[in-house]
């Protein structure tokens, strides 16, 4: 990656550490989606340990299934408060002890527990 030359002349790090710090986000960005920890642009492997999680969890649900807050917060519930397996059950319309089986089947990528899930119903 070529950064060019420095704002502030004399200083060699400035850039340099700015495009180190943006190949490292780049990997491990990368390697979180590869993990099956995102779905669509959002990651969906969040632990919910407190309440400030439990929202972030609930609006991320939102975000990806449409349901409404009380609706997200139920699935989550339902999971075990466990994001990936409340988001199968509202995309797939099943229960969680199904969801939680079809992301293991699936190796936890939650798009292909839900395209399991629609061939169940083929």
């Amino acid at each position: 990656m070529i950064v060019g030359p420095e704002v502030l002349a004399g200083s060699t790090r400035l850039k340099a550490a700015t495009a180190h710090k943006m190949i490292l986000n780049m990997i491990s960005t990368a390697s979180m989606i590869l993990l099956g920890k995102a779905y669509e642009n959002l990651m969906v492997d969040v632990h919910v340990s407190n309440h400030k999680l439990k929202v972030r969890a609930i609006n991320i649900i939102c975000q990806i299934t449409g349901v409404s807050s009380n609706a997200a917060e139920e699935a989550l519930e339902s999971a075990g408060l466990q994001v990936k397996p409340a988001i199968v059950m509202l995309k797939a319309d099943i229960n969680a002890k199904r969801a939680a089986e079809l992301l293991k089947q699936a190796n936890g990528y939650v798009r292909n527990a839900i395209l399991l899930a629609n061939k169940d119903r083929d």
